[in-house]
């Protein structure tokens, strides 16, 4: 199993731990990238990702790293503390310059076979909306499954959170890793996931953008081919 981790912050915090422990518990080969150490640029808002090619977006070799290893994935876990109730400013920044990979526009076809973890933390509440931030973006890249996990520790750093918190936590992540080895297999696009491709679908028919249709047509999306299996 390969699993890529996206921690929302350069530091080794409580959020960073829980989601290095998930890991841990699925066992496997492990990639990480922390941000903004690992990628700092904002979407300038060109439109050329949509209109022309991802290909065509001023960071796209500064991505390559990260979008290769997103797609080499078995599990993806994205992983933010809460800021203000949200994901950090560096998680939104990733996560904007994806939107072309949207099922509205080119979703990559092996979205269809992973699942993801979408992991936040707090020392009070957050987690809920921190988590729908993320989660967001693996719906509509067509992500078979997303599982959500917020925790509030109660505590600002990892080496503060109780003894009793740090076990409770452990046990729930274990469980959350035995639900997605045993569903690795065989996972497919819930029912909500293949109703959307499918409106996509129709409205990629009549080609409003031609980048976009060019590359359903291509992949026979618009036709009988579908990115999950039969």
């Amino acid at each position: 199993m390969k699993i890529t981790i996206i921690h929302g912050q350069s530091h080794d915090g409580s959020t960073c731990h829980i989601a290095r422990s998930l890991a841990e518990k699925l066992g496997g080969e492990v990639t990480e990238f922390f941000l903004p150490r690992d990628f700092r640029e904002f979407c300038v808002g060109c439109t050329a990702c949509f209109e022309e090619s991802e290909k065509k977006c001023p960071h796209y070799e500064k991505l390559l790293p990260i979008t290769k290893a997103i797609d080499d994935a078995d599990v993806l876990i994205l992983a933010s503390p809460v800021y203000v109730f949200h994901v950090t400013g560096a998680m939104k920044a990733l996560l904007d310059h994806y939107g072309w990979r949207f099922m509205v526009h080119r979703p990559e076809e092996k979205m269809f076979s992973k699942q993801a973890v979408c992991i936040s933390t707090a020392a009070g509440a957050g987690m809920k909306s921190t988590n729908k931030d993320m989660a967001h973006s693996t719906f509509y890249w067509g992500i078979a499954k997303t599982y959500q996990f917020g925790v509030a520790v109660m505590e600002v750093s990892w080496e503060r959170v109780s003894a009793k918190k740090k076990l409770a936590i452990n046990k729930k992540l274990e469980r959350l890793a035995r639900k997605i080895k045993k569903k690795q297999s065989h996972v497919n696009p819930a029912l909500k996931t293949r109703a959307f491709f499918m409106a996509m679908r129709i409205a990629q028919k009549h080609g409003f953008n031609k980048a976009d249709a060019d590359y359903w047509q291509e992949k026979g999306w618009t036709g009988k081919k579908r990115p999950w299996k039969a």
